[in-house]
């Protein structure tokens, strides 16, 4: 079993930054694909970036792309996703997911979730 404990969240203007991390414990992450989802009000979940076990491959939802950078610590078994240019679209509850089929993206059923964490963009 794995516990994903999430935080970094909050308000913050349009163009500015944020840095999400999820901290896990119960198992190693170093071989586990990990990656952030969100989920926006009325609309569906939606992969927006992650990271395999192994490699160098990374998946990023085009909205997101050269804005926001995944990566892992995994001396510490822990994932971030650094969030840069912030846009009002960018408002969604994020949540971090490991143990998926990397080869999938995005159409991937992760196999924990964390509790998610709320992001909110004025503009």
């Amino acid at each position: 079993q794995v516990q994903l404990v999430e935080s970094g969240g909050g308000l913050v203007q349009a163009g500015g930054s944020l840095t999400l991390s999820c901290a896990a414990s119960g198992r190693t992450l170093s071989t586990l694909s990990v990656g952030w989802f969100r989920q926006a009000p009325g609309k569906e979940r939606e992969l927006v970036a992650g990271l395999p076990w192994a490699g160098s491959s990374t998946y990023y939802t085009d909205s997101v792309k050269d804005r926001f950078t995944i990566s892992r610590d995994n001396s510490k078994n822990t994932v971030y996703l650094q969030m840069n240019s912030l846009k009002p679209e960018d408002t969604a509850v994020y949540y971090c997911v490991v143990g998926f089929n990397f080869g999938l993206v995005p159409h991937v059923q992760p196999a924990y979730w964390g509790q998610g964490t709320q992001v909110t963009v004025s503009s």
